[in-house]
């Protein structure tokens, strides 16, 4: 391992008095949580984007349901990067520390999105427009795919022992936050403007402003200081290096020489992704064709997501105490449970009884995706981590949320033009069975020393 030290030197956390610590522990957390929401606001507002504008927008000529289902095939493109993106940037993060990767991945995100509101629609060039819209949904998961694991690990590693999960759980309430502030945006651009202005330039404004993001997230970036735990072992690894003159092994082959912990916090994480994606594609689309305004659902969702960042926040606190296998295995069980009493308050035309559906089923992902970040990044040791991490998660990103839209959109519609929500709901049991056994399989980790613990 080796680190750049020359050009964005890293305070020895170690030797500063514990309030100086905690003020900059802090500071990170901070960040990680604006640069995370800044990412998911991108990233998932395309996701709402693709289940209301993009069929109509960029696959004029099909269907209603076969439009959806390729604008969800672009979405689908988006994860297909994300693996990339944690490969690459997870290996540079290894090697030359966390601060240089953030500030790449959260520049390649925002010129992308803000590009993505730029693209012409198919009514002016054709097809080209798609081809354009699946390159940058590439960039976007490239870069996503490498935001996530540093965030999450410059906020584990700046932390105290015994308070990670609560630390770590902040980048993943950028998640919901991001997505509240997207979907707030295209709703009420849906709901000020009439439909033909909206479909012609009203999706694009929420897109464009990811500039402005894009600069004050730039601006938050450039003031943290690198992981403690990174530099340290990097410090160490060097000297060991010029020592035995051995040859740094790659991040990418420590990771891969014993895939277990790669194979499980793929799996364990999973199925969180496909609820995930089913809130803010499949159930948006599904309450619109029951007969409920489009913005009336969008306002529903986005308030939901803001309750749900407390909810994240709250059972990743809970993690550090009880572990992050009991509640995120609850938190499965209890959301698989509620399916069918979610499908059917989505019909619902009470907007509240919409918020309610949506408050509760999100509340119920918090405890998945609370522990989550602390639980992926617990699983490889410091010299490997982001390259772990980042693909676990990423690859759990894929498996459980990147063909979910589709498969679920196909799977409602079913053969002989009839609609059911049983297959929809018997997919998803079944993704979370897969997930509770991983989680069951692996070691509880909220008391390994991140400092010592190897993969």
């Amino acid at each position: 391992m080796s680190v750049d030290t020359a050009s964005a030197p890293a305070p020895d956390l170690a030797h500063l008095d514990p309030a100086t610590r905690r003020r900059e522990s802090r500071r990170v957390i901070l960040s990680s949580y604006l640069g995370s929401t800044i990412e998911f606001y991108d990233f998932l507002l395309y996701a709402a984007a693709s289940a209301l504008v993009f069929p109509t927008v960029f696959f004029t000529g099909l269907d209603p349901l076969a439009g959806a289902i390729a604008s969800y095939g672009t979405f689908a493109a988006g994860y297909l990067a994300r693996p990339l993106g944690g490969a690459v940037f997870g290996h540079f993060g290894d090697k030359l520390g966390r601060k240089k990767m953030l500030v790449l991945s959260m520049l390649i995100m925002g010129v992308a999105s803000t590009l993505i509101g730029l693209v012409p629609g198919a009514a002016t060039i054709g097809g080209w427009g798609a081809v354009i819209l699946v390159f940058l949904r590439v960039c976007q998961g490239i870069a996503v795919g490498g935001e996530w694991g540093g965030a999450a690990l410059m906020a584990l590693e700046h932390s105290e022992s015994g308070k990670r999960g609560f630390a770590a759980s902040f980048t993943n309430a950028g998640a919901p936050t991001g997505a509240a502030l997207g979907t707030f945006a295209l709703g009420t651009l849906s709901a000020l403007l009439p439909q033909d202005e909206f479909l012609a330039w009203g999706w694009r404004v929420p897109f464009v402003l990811s500039f402005v993001l894009l600069i004050v997230g730039m601006v938050v970036r450039a003031k943290i200081s690198e992981s403690p735990v990174f530099a340290a072992a990097a410090a160490q690894a060097e000297r060991q290096e010029r020592e035995q003159e051995k040859k740094p092994k790659l991040p990418i082959v420590q990771v891969l020489r014993r895939p277990r912990a790669l194979l499980l916090t793929m799996f364990a994480g999973a199925s969180g992704f496909g609820l995930q994606v089913l809130l803010s594609t499949f159930a948006v689309q599904y309450s619109t064709e029951a007969g409920t305004d489009r913005s009336s659902v969008l306002y529903a969702f986005a308030l939901a997501s803001i309750f749900s960042i407390f909810f994240v926040v709250w059972f990743g606190h809970l993690s550090d105490r009880f572990g992050r296998r009991p509640v995120m295995v609850a938190g499965l069980v209890l959301f698989v449970g509620f399916l069918f009493p979610l499908f059917e308050m989505l019909t619902s035309t009470n907007w509240f009884v919409l918020l309610l559906a949506f408050t509760i089923a999100l509340g119920l992902h918090g405890m998945i995706y609370g522990p989550l970040a602390a639980f992926i990044g617990e699983q490889f040791g410091t010299g490997s981590r982001y390259t772990g991490a980042s693909l676990g998660y990423q690859l759990a990103t894929l498996l459980g949320a990147g063909f979910t839209p589709t498969i679920l959109a196909t799977l409602y519609a079913g053969p002989g033009g009839g609609t059911s929500i049983v297959p929809v709901a018997v997919f998803l049991g079944a993704m979370a069975v897969v997930s509770v056994i991983a989680l069951l399989l692996t070691r509880e980790s909220k008391d390994h020393d991140l400092a010592t613990h190897e993969h």
